[in-house]
């Protein structure tokens, strides 16, 4: 399982799309950080983390698209299915090595909430009332809750990348599919509010994976919402595991 999970963190930077993926995500980031709290002057990080999960739609795709549709591509498909490893740990690895480029990434883009902290600092040392008469810097616990967020929002998506990916040898089309379905699970959310009647809102209440994050958003850890993206996660990668039990017995 690791052997695979080493060879598939290795792929992502001897091929283009490792480095492809983490110079897009951090200038997206970079910008949408720079207008929507320093041009805005605001220290409210809550447009900027909503706007980085629709980013995702494309982001996503980048990292997943090729984790099994270029083993069939390339036909090495059936060295994996015959190396000495469990399915379930092959399909884990390939997870896990998607999720650490996503989570390695956001966490190294929260460099650019910095300057805020440093404005708040210098607001500080102008006004020595500051601390007392306003709430100048970045909440941190709202700040913490958005990233936690964003990281269980990305493990939800990458396991809907991993099995589409396991299910097409065109990598294109893997990717278009798998942005079809990420797309659908936002716009599930924000068209929730445009419907009357009170059971099918309750059901795109359910699927939508923004309600969830609504929670993290305000800093607060919900644990139904953490079983949430678990479940998410852990249903899209039985059904790949599913897809590669078929293929080695049929």
């Amino acid at each position: 399982m690791f052997a695979i999970y080493k060879k598939e963190m290795r792929s992502y930077f001897i091929n283009a799309i490792g480095y492809v993926y983490i110079a897009v995500f951090l200038a997206i980031s970079a910008f949408v950080c720079c207008f929507t709290t320093l041009q805005m002057q605001s220290y409210d990080v809550s447009t900027y983390f909503i706007i980085m999960i629709c980013a995702l739609v494309v982001l996503i795709p980048l990292l997943t698209m090729k984790l099994f549709s270029e083993e069939r591509k390339l036909r090495t498909e059936q060295l994996l299915l015959t190396a000495p490893v469990t399915i379930t740990g092959m399909v884990v690895a390939k997870f896990f090595a998607a999720m650490t480029m996503f989570a390695g990434t956001v966490l190294f883009s929260c460099i650019n909430f910095y300057p805020l902290y440093k404005l708040a600092d210098e607001a500080r040392a102008a006004d020595e009332y500051a601390e007392i008469t306003s709430a100048l810097g970045p909440n941190t616990a709202i700040l913490t809750g958005n990233v936690i967020g964003i990281l269980l929002v990305g493990a939800a998506f990458v396991s809907v990348g991993l099995f589409i990916s396991a299910l097409t040898e065109n990598q294109l089309v893997a990717a278009v599919s798998t942005m079809g379905i990420i797309l659908a699970m936002i716009v599930i959310g924000l068209l929730k509010g445009l419907i009357n009647n009170y059971a099918i809102r309750f059901v795109l209440s359910w699927i939508s994976v923004l309600d969830r994050f609504n929670y993290f958003s305000y800093g607060i850890f919900d644990f139904n919402a953490l079983l949430y993206y678990i479940s998410i996660c852990s249903v899209f990668i039985f059904l790949t595991i599913r897809v590669y039990e078929k293929r080695r017995w049929g």
